[in-house]
């Protein structure tokens, strides 16, 4: 496995994506955009990049938040995504700014993206196929946020769409989740909910343990949803 830290830019803004992929892996190759969930691009986006490049893909863990910021704290967590939160429109324009730089990865196929995310990630994800960015075929958001930007009036959704979610995710209702398939019909979207009963947010997290906050492993919907990612990816990047 080859790691190479990868600089980009938003504005004034220097951020640092990390890119993983295999040694013989195929060029150009399809590049899979994971996007961090609310503590920064941390360890365990980089496993999701090996992951991805373990499938012969290039994985690009991305920097959303900019100067490769993290925390762990939840109110340290909250004070680096809530800026973004309260404005999509800019959390917008750094997603395009993030996938174009995947476009100038050496030896990508920069019309074949699949952008994926977690938590956080998974609304990053999701607002990238609200956008229609250009090479992106297909976003899979796990346990995401579904709250829709509200920027301007949805354009045709081409990109594919799936969502994984814990149908006992507080942050992400039931009603949340027809709201979402509802917003996705609207829009011309082929797109796909898989629903995990008795599972909450953050169930691909080996670290979730706050039933209380909402947080909770679960063994069976994470292999399940990684599962679906590698057919989806090959669906979408074929």
């Amino acid at each position: 496995m080859h790691h190479e830290i990868f600089k980009y830019s938003h504005g004034d803004l220097a951020c640092e994506g990390l890119i993983a992929r295999l040694a013989n892996t195929i060029q150009p190759a399809p590049v899979v955009v994971i996007c961090h969930a609310w503590g920064g691009r941390d360890a365990f986006a980089q496993e999701q990049a090996e992951r991805v490049a373990r499938m012969g893909y290039l994985g690009f863990a991305a920097d959303i938040y900019g100067n490769h910021a993290t925390a762990t704290e939840s109110a340290a967590c909250a004070a680096l995504m809530n800026p973004l939160m309260q404005d999509r429109a800019l959390l917008r324009e750094r997603l395009r700014a993030t996938v174009a730089a995947a476009q100038r990865i050496p030896g990508a196929d920069g019309k074949r993206i699949v952008v994926m995310g977690f938590c956080f990630g998974g609304l990053c994800a999701l607002d990238c196929a609200r956008a229609a960015f250009d090479g992106v075929v297909g976003v899979a958001s796990f346990h995401g946020l579904f709250v829709a930007p509200n920027i301007a009036p949805q354009q045709p959704i081409t990109a594919r769409v799936l969502a994984m979610h814990g149908y006992d995710d507080p942050m992400a209702t039931p009603d949340a989740m027809l709201g979402l398939a509802k917003e996705l019909t609207a829009a011309g979207a082929r797109w796909e909910i898989d629903a995990y009963g008795k599972t909450m947010h953050a169930f691909t997290n080996p670290q979730a343990n706050d039933p209380a906050f909402g947080t909770q492993f679960d063994a069976l919907a994470n292999a399940r949803s990684f599962a679906r990612l590698e057919s989806f990816l090959r669906e979408c990047l074929a």
